[in-house]
């Protein structure tokens, strides 16, 4: 199950970074590579289900956009090789942590372990102070 789109990759890239990533011909063509970009989606999904198959039941019934975001940074960095910048290489590292912490059950993505949406249960707390003035110590005024 692919966790992004190409037009994910649109949204957050931009086509003209993604043709120089992906479009490999020569004389280059101009247009973004279907074939090289699924390729680095696909390659970006199976890391994530990799993490995820120890906690979650796959394929997920739901995309959390959490998930949209990892696997977007993790194919940009696929498609940049070995000529990623800094950024780059910074969106990836923060994407593995955060798989792992998936994994450790240190934070979350929304989802039980069932792929449906968290439900919000219980209300805020609040516990009241002792009233400070009241009919009895306001008697006398």
């Amino acid at each position: 199950m692919a966790y992004a789109t190409r037009q994910d990759m649109i949204d957050r890239f931009g086509e003209d970074e993604l043709v120089q990533l992906t479009d490999r011909k020569d004389p280059p063509a101009g247009v973004i590579d279907d074939t090289v970009l699924t390729k680095a989606i696909d390659d970006a999904s199976a890391m994530i289900d990799g993490y995820l198959q120890s906690r979650y039941t796959l394929p997920l019934a739901n995309v959390p956009v959490t998930l949209v975001r990892t696997a977007c940074d993790v194919a940009r960095y696929y498609l940049y090789e070995d000529a990623f910048t800094d950024a780059v290489e910074q969106r990836y590292k923060d994407a593995v942590k955060f798989l792992t912490a998936l994994t450790r059950g240190e934070t979350g993505m929304g989802l039980d372990s069932g792929n449906n949406a968290s439900p919000v249960t219980g209300t805020p707390d609040y516990q009241a102070r002792d009233r400070v003035f009241s009919d009895d110590t306001l008697d006398s005024y």
